[in-house]
């Protein structure tokens, strides 16, 4: 008795017929949110070229074509996007479809002649997707440009470099931002391959098989803006390894620059004093009268974070579905993507304005590498070239020299003497060294370490110089890139709209 009770209890706050209220509330309601806010656009678009692929093909008449392109016109976007779920209808697609028949009568069914849900949804996702990808990229590559241009003002900035959190080598600014923009450039070329992967048509694959009408794939392919098709049917309706791949490359993007931003905030601490924030990107206390507190790279840090974490759920929910139809599964992943790509596109504007207006401590960062030990490589170095010595009997002097300064409590540069040097060659070596005094401590100078660094990708100024003058060499190209392809789509959504247009006159 108490679970016929209990029974007739759930049924009386859920409802005897689908949708249940739990299902439309968790589940169709946020879907129908989203889609009504990306998809609609979309959505219509497909209408208009599988319309006329239809008519081209012959498979409806051309009176039929006019009759349903018209209804198809007089569809008030605005309305749908205003509109809250309906549960009479399972989702929007439901809902347009119930209003073209409407608008034109029962011919209007003949629009899903050839194509299922199942193939148009993939399309819907395909096509949503490529253009958030377009504009993450533009904003990577603004990013790229402003820090090109701030390591264009830092070849000659010297500061010291680190491995294992200790200070190693004597470099430049512009030699670390350089492999920054390296690595965003990857992050685009990533994205690149990417977005060649999502722009793939799945019209014609209908549910899983394609279609026993005379439909023509090609044709959708181009009318669509579509680089290439998916070949096989199950694949294109199975197939989620394109939004798997967008996932990824985002994550990888922001743990990436998620990197970058510790280092920043690591340099922005008092201790540090190699950066100063500009006034906007900072925060007072409310208590402490002397903090300037960087929050702008602290949610930079913490909004990365989030972009990866939601990346990464992405390909969680990917995890171990069926190799069968997904769309329902995406209506449900896709928001992840869409909002871990927007919070990057917004971090990636943040970041190239907070590090085109800070300001750089050049003399704090020159005088801690004068004083620092991390010069002496170089010292070394030259040894080998004065004293016909080996590299390893080389370091052996330079690191005994260290070691003894460091047990004399002298922790600066400004200690180790020629003398000192001299004295220790003769115990390792049994030479006095030939180096120069003045060689000697030209080779102990920071300026020295980074200027004679000349080869390919050192940090030397003209060799920073001539990599930052490569590095925007390109820039045009990747621009370009993104221009030919919001072109083409720009181009293809006109046609649509006058093949719309043909079908009023």
């Amino acid at each position: 008795m108490m679970f016929q009770e209990f029974r007739s209890h759930i049924n009386e706050i859920e409802g005897n017929q689908f949708p249940s209220n739990s299902y439309r509330q968790m589940v169709l309601q946020p879907a129908y949110d989203e889609a009504k806010k990306h998809f609609l656009k979309s959505m219509v678009q497909i209408h208009i070229a599988h319309l006329k692929m239809l008519e081209e093909q012959q498979l409806i008449k051309k009176e039929e074509a006019i009759q349903i392109g018209q209804a198809i016109g007089k569809l008030d976007l605005n309305y749908y996007e205003e509109r809250d779920y309906n549960p009479q209808f399972e989702d929007l697609f439901f809902r347009i479809e119930n209003k073209l028949i409407e608008l034109a009568g029962d011919v209007a069914g003949n629009l899903h002649i050839g194509r299922s849900r199942n193939d148009m949804g993939i399309a819907i996702y395909r096509m949503t997707l490529r253009k958030k990808l377009l504009a993450l990229m533009e904003q990577l590559l603004s990013l790229r440009t402003s820090l090109i241009a701030f390591a264009e003002e830092h070849v000659e900035t010297i500061m010291i470099g680190y491995t294992h959190t200790q200070q190693a080598q004597p470099t430049t600014f512009a030699h670390y931002l350089k492999a920054v923009i390296d690595q965003l450039t990857r992050d685009f070329k990533r994205m690149q391959a990417a977005f060649q992967t999502i722009n793939q048509s799945s019209m014609g694959a209908a549910a899983l098989t394609t279609t026993g009408f005379n439909i023509n794939r090609e044709r959708m392919q181009e009318l669509l803006g579509f680089d290439g098709m998916i070949e096989n049917a199950w694949d294109a309706v199975a197939g989620a390894d394109y939004i798997a791949e967008a996932a990824s490359v985002v994550q990888l993007a922001a743990l990436n620059l998620g990197r970058t931003s510790q280092d920043f905030l690591q340099w922005a601490t008092q201790e540090f004093n190699a950066i100063n924030l500009a006034s906007p990107y900072v925060q007072v206390s409310s208590i402490m009268p002397q903090k300037r507190n960087p929050v702008s790279i602290e949610h930079t840090r913490s909004l990365l974070s989030s972009v990866y974490g939601d990346a990464s759920t992405v390909l969680q929910m990917i995890h171990n579905t069926p190799f069968g139809d997904i769309v329902d599964t995406e209506d449900d992943m896709q928001p992840y993507l869409w909002r871990a790509m927007e919070k990057l596109r917004g971090i990636y504007k943040l970041f190239g304005s907070l590090v085109i207006t800070m300001d750089v401590n050049k003399e704090k960062l020159l005088k801690r590498a004068e004083n620092s030990f991390a010069n002496v490589t170089e010292l070394a170095d030259s040894l080998v070239r004065s004293e016909n010595i080996s590299f390893r009997q080389s370091h052996r002097i330079v690191s005994r020299c260290i070691r003894t300064l460091i047990n004399d409590k002298k922790d600066s540069l400004d200690s180790l003497t020629w003398e000192l040097a001299n004295e220790i060659s003769v115990e390792i070596t049994g030479k006095s060294l030939k180096i120069s005094k003045e060689e000697f401590y030209k080779a102990l100078k920071p300026e020295f370490f980074v200027h004679i660094r000349s080869l390919t990708g050192g940090p030397a100024p003209e060799t920073m110089k001539n990599s930052l003058v490569q590095a925007q060499a390109i820039s045009p190209l990747l621009d370009n890139w993104i221009k030919e392809k919001k072109d083409k789509l720009a181009t293809c959504e006109e046609q649509l709209q006058q093949i719309l247009k043909g079908w009023k006159q």
